[in-house]
């Protein structure tokens, strides 16, 4: 009996866009793992995403101690960006929490992320920390767009004051914020513009206390609309994924696709 092998395509990233025909070199953990786990060879085909919305499909040529030099041999748009510009802002929560939101909301294909100080933000590191930890969220969304195969890389805005957030969010076609004493549940059609389809959504969660009246009452005034997830109290982190993954469902690509209607 002849067993066989189904070879899958290896992705790994690249911080640059290059030309078809040109060679790049591979560094640091990625060139790791082509040499060390996945034990590639020269002459493999692997696939590049350089995080801006191209993919590319490449021929390793060598091996050396600056890296692993590559070859590129095809070139073409990413099809796996959602059609919905998806804009979250998430009221800062415990650090293990928000590196695990970042993980997440890249792989649901949120465009940008804002991390906010709302007044029930229980921690509020310090300048050099948050330098860090925004370091530390460009790498995961990094290793989270090569594991889910997306085309570009997660922005991230901020950290940022609360009082920023309805500027940040002027432009946006829709703007949420899911509040846990809403009762009213994400209805799409309630929020259908004549003529157009929704394009840019600006999704606004609380910190683990919630947020505020008072903070509701100023988001509203500039426009957001309040929803509510279902009769139960879900945890921070479990809240934001949850909005976001309706909100794809009902708006974006990972479901109904509604359009709107004159």
């Amino acid at each position: 009996m002849v067993k066989i092998v189904n070879k899958v395509m290896r992705y790994f990233f690249i911080e640059h866009p290059i030309t078809i025909g040109a060679r790049a070199v591979i560094k640091g953990s990625d060139a790791k793992q082509i040499k060390n786990v996945f034990r590639l060879k020269p002459g493999n085909k692997i696939g590049l995403f350089d995080g801006l919305g191209m993919e590319y499909t490449a021929r390793i040529v060598a091996f050396s101690a600056q890296g692993v030099a590559v070859e590129l041999t095809q070139s073409f748009p990413s099809k796996s960006e959602s059609n919905l510009d998806i804009i979250v802002a998430q009221a800062y929560l415990k650090e293990r929490k928000m590196d695990g939101l970042v993980r997440q909301l890249t792989e649901l294909g949120v465009k940008k992320w804002v991390p906010f100080f709302a007044e029930r933000s229980i921690p509020r590191p310090d300048k050099l920390r948050l330098v860090a930890r925004k370091k530390r969220w460009g790498k995961i969304t990094r290793e989270a767009l090569k594991q889910s195969k997306r085309g570009r890389v997660m922005e991230i805005i901020g950290p940022v004051m609360f009082e920023k957030i309805p500027n940040l969010a002027q432009s946006c076609d829709l703007k949420l914020v899911f509040w846990e004493n809403e009762s009213k549940p994400f209805d799409s059609n309630e929020f259908e513009l004549r003529g157009r389809k929704i394009q840019q959504v600006f999704v606004m969660l609380g910190p683990e206390g919630g947020l505020t009246t008072s903070e509701i009452d100023r988001v509203m005034a500039s426009g957001f609309k309040t929803a509510a997830l279902g009769p139960r109290i879900l945890r921070a982190e479990t809240a934001t994924v949850a909005a976001v993954t309706l909100v794809q469902y009902l708006l974006g690509d990972m479901g109904k696709k509604i359009l709107t209607k004159i």
